[in-house]
């Protein structure tokens, strides 16, 4: 079954270039009216420049889709309720957002300035923040929604340099995790994306042979299917390279041990069978891993 988007309205951030870009030129040529909304600034937040979500936005009608140009700060919550209004006003719903816009600011957490920690927490996490509060009344409203996160594997795994990025991108999987449970009365659903691309924020750190292996258009697939109406809900896909993998944040069996006196010495006597990974699960919420626990008391209680 083929996966198409229309009738369906998309915002797309960071859209002006790399992976964004990519993005909005497949869910325009799946059938969607898409918002290209991009900053236009360099890598690092810096400037600002309306040719780029214009030129993705020409490419678009030269290839017989609809698309407008927004040139909106996502860090800016005004500027991106008058993206939302624009669309609204324009195609009278929005059904998909990707929140795509980023920006790096790396060095060793011992060389980096709060500033830069603060700016790249607030463009990746408060930017989807702002973008997704947004569009959310609409999707209740439309009882329809598909919300994609663009998280990383430098979240999810970490990397030198990137103390700031990472926090910012595993934020993101925690704002998928409960957006998704809000959501699923409203057939609203959230997933994240952990792409593994060459896009303009790579350029000088990795060699030409990788770069060319992971263009941008082979992470495009796993956007569209956690964009699609037969999306998943609460799913982090990771992608690059033409490759495929889901990330799960899990809880392993564990063991019960007490609160009395010498439970400290008795945890780290047993803290391989507590971080053993066999039968481990997914706990479908934050309050399901608690009654995993309280389980575990009132059984031993019982006993």
């Amino acid at each position: 079954m083929s996966i198409d988007f229309k009738g369906r309205v998309a915002i797309v951030t960071g859209a002006g270039g790399g992976l964004g870009r990519q993005h909005a030129l497949a869910l325009a040529a799946r059938g969607a009216r898409v918002v290209v909304n991009d900053l236009g600034g360099a890598s690092d937040g810096t400037g600002a420049s309306a040719s780029a979500a214009q030129a993705v936005v020409q490419e678009i009608v030269a290839a017989g889709g609809e698309a407008i140009a927004n040139g909106a700060s996502v860090t800016d919550f005004a500027a991106v309720q008058a993206m939302v209004a624009q669309a609204m006003d324009t195609w009278g719903r929005v059904d998909v957002l990707v929140n795509n816009a980023g920006i790096l600011r790396d060095k060793s957490f011992s060389k980096m300035e709060l500033a830069d920690f603060r700016l790249v927490v607030d463009v990746h996490l408060m930017g989807a923040v702002h973008c997704t509060k947004a569009v959310w009344p609409i999707m209740i409203a439309q009882n329809y929604g598909r919300i994609v996160m663009t998280t990383s594997s430098t979240g999810l795994y970490g990397n030198f340099g990137q103390t700031n990025y990472g926090a910012a991108k595993l934020a993101l999987v925690g704002l998928m995790q409960t957006l998704a449970l809000e959501g699923a009365k409203h057939n609203i659903r959230v997933n994240s994306l952990a792409p593994t691309a060459a896009t303009r924020m790579t350029q000088g750190l990795l060699p030409q042979a990788v770069l060319d292996a992971i263009k941008p258009e082979a992470v495009v697939p796993a956007m569209l299917v956690l964009a699609a109406e037969d999306a998943p809900t609460r799913t982090i896909l990771c992608a690059g390279a033409g490759g495929f993998e889901a990330a799960h944040i899990t809880l392993t069996q564990g063991v019960w041990i007490g609160s009395g006196a010498d439970a400290p010495e008795q945890l780290a006597a047993q803290l391989a069978a507590v971080t053993d990974r066999q039968g481990e699960t997914v706990p479908e919420s934050g309050a399901a891993q608690g009654q995993i626990e309280v389980g575990k008391a009132m059984a031993h209680h019982t006993a």
